[in-house]
């Protein structure tokens, strides 16, 4: 039987998540005006959701921040929440932004008036008050750094973990590689030879830092390491082991 601390399944609000792949992308997509441009390292998110975006003089946003009707949706941003390690189906979420740019100084402030947050589970469309009014995961941040160092120098802890997945979850698995990890838990991707699926391992109790988070990984690797099955990628769970 598995430990009952991972019948809790506490996960980052959407309003949270939304903020969280906001802050951590490098990258958007900004369609206005029937054009879309690709823009990498150019913007920075203000505290309450507000995108400001540095744009060449020759940029076609900067026609259509001026000539739009101030408050009226202009344009679109898109922001992609990549998986640092590489898996299968690498987009974990996507992000869009509705709203109308300004002329800020010398960059377009980009005021989001609708807000739609998709993910594996389904899209839902998050409240604006609540967007501007939450911050990203305090994770957030360090995450694609403590997910490869998991991956890449770490792989028998990864292994070991799978002891706390059911083995129905397990079956047929080929890989399995570390996914997300935000304040609440830690994702696992499970792939299979043509398919593959996630599975959530919840902390005890929230990780607000990365000292915390290393204490509530140790948790894990202790549960693990009681539990009944010694090798979950290579047999399933028999009945009666102690």
């Amino acid at each position: 039987m598995g430990d009952d601390s991972h019948s809790w399944t506490a996960a980052p609000a959407a309003a949270e998540r939304a903020r969280s792949v906001l802050a951590a992308a490098w990258s958007c997509s900004v369609t206005a005006e029937g054009t879309r441009e690709e823009l990498v390292g150019a913007h920075t998110v203000g505290e309450d959701g507000r995108v400001l975006v540095e744009v060449p003089e020759d940029s076609a946003l900067l026609a259509a921040a001026i000539c739009a009707p101030r408050g009226e949706p202009s344009a679109v941003l898109e922001f992609a929440d990549v998986a640092p390690v590489p898996v299968r189906d690498r987009i974990r979420s996507r992000l869009w932004l509705a709203g109308w740019f300004a002329v800020e100084g010398e960059r377009l402030a980009f005021t989001p008036t609708r807000v739609v947050l998709r993910q594996p589970s389904g899209s839902v469309v998050v409240d604006r008050d609540e967007f501007a009014a939450a911050g990203p995961d305090p994770l957030t941040m360090a995450e694609a750094r403590l997910l490869t160092h998991l991956a890449d120098c770490h792989a028998d802890a990864v292994e070991r973990l799978t002891r706390l997945v059911d083995s129905d979850s397990l079956h047929g698995a080929v890989r399995v590689q570390p996914l997300a990890v935000d304040r609440h838990g830690l994702t696992l991707r499970i792939e299979r030879a043509r398919t593959h699926g996630d599975v959530r391992l919840a902390f005890h109790a929230p990780a607000d830092d990365v000292a915390q988070l290393t204490e509530r990984m140790h948790i894990l690797l202790g549960q693990a390491a009681a539990a009944s099955c010694p090798r979950a990628l290579q047999r399933q769970r028999t009945d009666g082991d102690g």
